[in-house]
């Protein structure tokens, strides 16, 4: 009996292969993948700036338990709020705050700061109720400004406030453990300000250095930490001096108070400067700002021989690591272009057409 069995073409063949189109399908690329990675690695550099700012916190945390370091705090908050001094809206608020320490008792007062502080270096160290604690940090430096009355201490409240500052506008608790915000770059003009505030102190400092008679207050500085400085510190601090004495103290402040000044107008114009330039900038202040660290007597720690914190310039170079990992942020984020299927399948159609095999 004939068989009635219809015969496939392609088996004539073998096996069957369907119709293909040259040129094939590939995957979309992903033009945003090296700014991604880039991304990726500025919140890791800015996660680790956190953390060593509450190793620090820490650190100043475990010096507050000094014996003496309390009733040196309560005198200076009381000598705040009854000296005179110049500015009547500063007089009002150091009094203010001296009348508040006064009606909870000072001992609690002094409680409240250093649990204050521990919640603070907790949060650092481990990201956790952030940006919350960023927004209390830059409360508690205010409001330690405002204990401290002025003077040097309380213009190193002003550079840890700035640290503040800078975690809140950078994001620095992106990626933490304790931490379920969402990972995102932070938006150019937040990058920008962060800039800006640091060239803002910067700036100060500029003014501040060039006021009249600089040489004979850089020796005086200098001859006051080498008081305070033991062994080797002590040594480097003189080679400073005998350098002064070289070259002439006063040139050697102009010099000093030159570079604070380039400093300050480089952070004022990094949004425009080279991503080079930019670099040797950010390395620059923070060679700069670890010098001058190293000239501080103790290490700007030990305070009038009381425990105290670390020195403001220390703190300065920590905030030009976090300049120096967020620095790529300066520019708006690349926009990629969007994929046009309907082109993609238009141009699939002159595909070149290699049938059957």
């Amino acid at each position: 009996m004939a068989s009635t069995q219809q015969i496939s073409p392609a088996s004539h063949h073998g096996s069957g292969v369907p119709k293909v189109r040259l040129p094939l399908p590939t995957t979309e690329p992903r033009p945003d993948a090296p700014s991604r990675w880039n991304d990726l690695a500025a919140m890791r550099a800015l996660r680790w700036a956190r953390i060593v700012f509450g190793v620090c916190f820490a650190f100043n945390l475990g010096l507050h338990f000094h014996p003496e370091y309390a009733a040196h705090l309560a005198a200076i908050a009381r000598q705040a709020g009854d000296a005179g001094i110049q500015s009547s809206w500063q007089a009002a608020l150091h009094g203010a705050v001296w009348h508040v320490f006064s009606a909870i008792g000072v001992n609690e007062a002094l409680a409240l700061l250093f649990g204050i502080e521990a919640l603070l270096t907790v949060g650092l160290l481990t990201g956790w109720a952030f940006p919350v604690l960023g927004w209390l940090g830059l409360a508690y430096e205010g409001l330690m400004w405002g204990v401290l009355g002025g003077g040097a201490a309380s213009r190193v409240t002003i550079v840890y406030a700035l640290g503040f500052a800078l975690l809140l506008l950078l994001r620095a608790w992106q990626g933490s453990a304790w931490s379920d915000a969402a990972l995102r770059r932070p938006a150019a003009l937040r990058v920008r300000w962060a800039f800006w505030l640091t060239a803002i102190l910067w700036a100060t400092a500029a003014w501040a250095a060039w006021q009249p008679s600089l040489g004979m207050r850089l020796s005086q500085s200098l001859a006051l930490a080498q008081t305070t400085a033991s062994g080797w510190q002590a040594e480097w601090i003189a080679v400073w001096m005998e350098l002064g004495h070289a070259m002439g103290m006063e040139l050697l402040a102009v010099f000093v108070a030159g570079v604070v000044s380039l400093i300050a107008l480089g952070l004022f114009l990094a949004p425009w400067l080279s991503r080079s330039s930019r670099q040797a900038l950010l390395w620059g202040g923070g060679v700069f700002s670890l010098l001058e660290w190293s000239l501080h007597g103790g290490w700007g720690v030990w305070t009038l021989g009381r425990g105290d914190l670390i020195s403001g310039a220390a703190i300065g170079a920590l905030l030009f690591a976090m300049l120096l990992g967020a620095q790529d942020w300066l520019a708006e984020p690349p926009v990629a272009a969007p994929f046009d299927a309907q082109a993609r399948r238009a141009s699939d159609q002159s595909g070149v057409d290699i049938g059957r095999l």
